[in-house]
């Protein structure tokens, strides 16, 4: 199905009664794609907006355009991108290695014990999307997956094409932090789980 027939189609999804102009829209979209972890859909930025759905589509494309700097403006350090069938910002690549330096020379060196958790889980169980984080330990891991993914221990290693999940894995930045060559070299999961076991093992565990 094309975006014209879901444009078509979802454009009665949002609430069309509400108008909002062209820049009020933009820096609504704006202030949800500030906040947004994974890639959102367009018809879920036009329920949560009450806006058409071509007209978020619009608001989208006068964004991208001028983060690109191809309204006059200068060229943003971040980028709008469509990915996996969502919407979210990404830092460009060019900036890639500062933003890394950044975060590692200005973060604490100490992980929280959830986010040690939270790594373990995906080191074990990886590529692996966050409701399955979320699964293994019955907790919100939202915070912690920004946490690893700003400490460049872990990275996106690729969006799921039907439900837009992103999956992750670690990065060699937590093979040498642990003093490893390899994944295999971790050590096997189920004599450190006395509790819960069974529920990861049925997930895929090493």
């Amino acid at each position: 199905m094309t975006d014209e027939d879901l444009d078509q189609r979802d454009e009665g999804t949002a609430d069309v009664s509400i108008e909002v102009d062209p820049a009020e829209l933009e820096r609504r979209l704006e202030a949800i794609m500030m906040i947004a972890d994974e890639p959102l859909p367009l018809v879920t930025l036009a329920t949560a907006l009450g806006a058409p759905v071509p007209a978020v589509r619009q608001a989208l494309e006068r964004l991208v355009a001028d983060y690109d700097g191809e309204t006059g403006g200068p060229r943003r350090g971040f980028e709008l991108r469509e990915v996996g069938g969502g919407w979210r910002l990404y830092v460009r690549a060019e900036h890639d290695d500062l933003v890394r330096d950044f975060v590692l020379t200005q973060s604490p060196t100490k992980l929280s014990q959830a986010a040690l958790e939270t790594l373990a889980v995906i080191a074990y169980k990886q590529p692996i999307a966050r409701s399955s984080i979320a699964a293994i330990r019955a907790v919100n891991v939202d915070s912690v997956v920004r946490t690893l993914l700003g400490r460049g221990l872990i990275t996106e290693a690729y969006t799921d094409a039907e439900t837009g999940a992103i999956h992750y894995e670690t990065t060699p930045l937590l093979l040498t932090q642990l003093g490893i060559n390899s994944l295999d070299e971790l050590p096997p999961i189920s004599p450190l789980l006395p509790d819960g076991v069974e529920g990861f093992e049925e997930l895929g565990a090493r």
